[in-house]
């Protein structure tokens, strides 16, 4: 099956899609990548609507409304692009993601979340069917909702050495543990790239969204006495699974914590939330015995952030997935065309170790496409591992 996986994550920054054939061999599922699409940019006035309609920011049904016909036209225009250039005009099927605008957490419950970007545009754009809305199942069935790209990490990683752990860096980060004598694990971190981005922004007065290459942070000065009341954060000491969000970790959240120190140095600034990311990082991998990190993700792409992480973790090597043959820019993306795979075929595709589910399910709702609607038959028994099959 030719499956096209879209992705937009916390930090509303654009579109990643990725474009894959998958097939059941026996007790694996073979990825074979036939390429991405990253970062392909909100227009403007669509990101300026959702970045004022998250939290602690009041919202309209008229504005969700208007947001959701954004966001699914946003993502019907990368599902052509990527079945135009990816899978030569043919594929069966797009797995969308959507955009997060709000995850429910009260206490360590999470209760309710949504992803907006009505996949009725995606539908009548390409043709094909849509798997959307996948994390509200899982919620449902009382886990957590996330972090869901575990299920692809855990029939990954199953067999290495050791207990590695996936690391995605988005603008939240979370790990995945996948231990041959233990239960795998998975759950948030903290923030990622959330706080730095949120302080760029405010910083250059909206003139920059994110630390181009980790430049800000690699001129600025870590500053103690922030970062120590940044760790003080109660989230960080929480048992797993749990996760968080922009609702949590905001510009707000951020100001009140810069309140006390009057005017610092943008850099210094940015160099702090850098070094709060690879500090909570590397205590959660730290705290599941983590052998190995694999990271992917934008932030991969920032070298301060990379480095000190690696320092963090001195002794434990940190790898990026391009080295096992998964792009770091689209992981998210072919994992979700993997879950949207998975639930084709009638398969679950959670792993309630990982989400705090009371059992496994099978994700989303489906769109049919112009040819209505013809599903592969269920194989006879799980798979139980994932090969990526990479020229």
């Amino acid at each position: 099956m030719r499956v096209i996986g879209l992705m937009s994550g916390t930090s509303y920054d654009g579109i990643d899609a990725a474009a894959a054939d998958l097939s059941i061999e026996g007790d694996s599922i073979v990825l074979s990548p036939l390429g991405h699409l990253v970062g392909e940019e909100y227009p403007k006035e669509l990101r300026d609507a959702i970045v004022d309609a998250l939290p602690p920011r009041p919202a309209t049904m008229a504005e969700v409304c208007r947001i959701d016909t954004g966001v699914g036209q946003a993502f019907a225009a990368v599902a052509a692009r990527a079945q135009a250039e990816l899978c030569g005009g043919t594929a069966d099927l797009v797995v969308s993601h959507g955009q997060t605008l709000f995850h429910w957490v009260e206490e360590d419950r999470v209760r309710g979340t949504l992803q907006v970007g009505q996949p009725a545009w995606i539908a009548e754009e390409t043709g094909l069917p849509v798997v959307s809305d996948l994390r509200a199942r899982d919620v449902a069935a009382g886990g957590q909702g996330a972090p869901l790209v575990s299920a692809f990490d855990v029939l990954w990683l199953r067999g290495r050495p050791g207990s590695p752990v996936a690391l995605n860096l988005g603008g939240i980060a979370n790990i995945t543990v996948a231990s041959a004598d233990a239960e795998p694990v998975a759950f948030d971190t903290g923030p990622a790239n959330a706080l730095i981005d949120a302080a760029v922004a405010h910083l250059s007065n909206g003139s920059r969204h994110y630390d181009a290459d980790g430049e800000m942070a690699a001129r600025g000065r870590v500053v103690p006495e922030l970062l120590d009341r940044l760790l003080a954060e109660p989230y960080y000491a929480r048992s797993a699974p749990k996760t968080t969000g922009k609702e949590l970790f905001h510009l707000a959240y951020l100001r009140d914590h810069l309140a006390p120190f009057g005017d610092l140095a943008a850099d210094d600034v940015v160099a702090t939330l850098t070094a709060l990311t690879a500090r909570t990082v590397a205590d959660a991998v730290r705290g599941v015995g983590g052998t190995e990190v694999i990271a992917s993700g934008g932030g991969t792409r920032n070298p301060t952030l990379m480095r000190m992480l690696t320092e963090e973790l001195a002794g434990t090597p940190v790898h990026t997935s391009d080295e096992l043959g998964v792009p770091a820019d689209a992981k998210e993306a072919y994992a979700f065309a993997l879950l949207g795979f998975l639930t084709a075929c009638g398969l679950p595709s959670t792993v309630p170790s990982c989400t705090g589910a009371r059992h496994a399910s099978v994700l989303g709702s489906i769109t049919p496409g112009s040819g209505g609607l013809r599903l592969p038959p269920a194989p006879a028994a799980a798979p139980i591992r994932l090969q990526i099959r990479a020229d």
